[in-house]
């Protein structure tokens, strides 16, 4: 049982430390890892995946992927989302873990940038179950 939230409108992974982040029409996420072929794929970790919407990159006049998020989202107030909430996304299930502060890198992008963003760069989630997403699927709140 789930209630539709949102749309999936970009999908990037990030190859290496500091490479630019690759738009990706699917992506496929793994339980417990992270998606395929992104640097942060990593076991047990709460950072394995970053969720940001694009309202917010819009209010900051940021393009998708500029934060370095891998699932940029429409209609789908992720900082309201609480740590545990569960987000189904094509045929994968995340976990939220925590909000992302700002990193020094975003103040390369604009002076006073990461200040202004503290407690809106997205939410940090966990691969619950592995599964393919596409641009364009439903994000969906699962419920228990």
């Amino acid at each position: 049982m789930s209630d539709y939230h949102g749309t999936v409108t970009s999908l990037q992974i990030c190859a290496a430390h500091g490479a630019p982040m690759q738009s990706k029409e699917s992506l496929s996420a793994v339980a417990n890892l992270g998606l395929e072929g992104d640097l942060h794929a990593k076991r047990d970790s709460a950072r394995q995946v970053l969720f940001m919407d694009e309202e917010t990159l819009a209010t900051f006049g940021l393009s998708a992927g500029r934060v370095r998020e891998n699932i940029t989202t429409r209609g789908i107030e992720l900082k309201a989302l609480a740590a545990g909430t569960r987000l189904r996304v094509g045929g994968a299930l995340f976990e939220i873990t925590k909000a992302c502060a700002p990193c020094e890198f975003i103040e390369d992008i604009r002076p006073g940038l990461r200040e202004e963003m503290e407690g809106q760069r997205g939410m940090l989630a966990r691969v619950i179950e592995s599964g393919m997403m596409r641009v364009g699927d439903a994000i969906e709140i699962a419920k228990e």
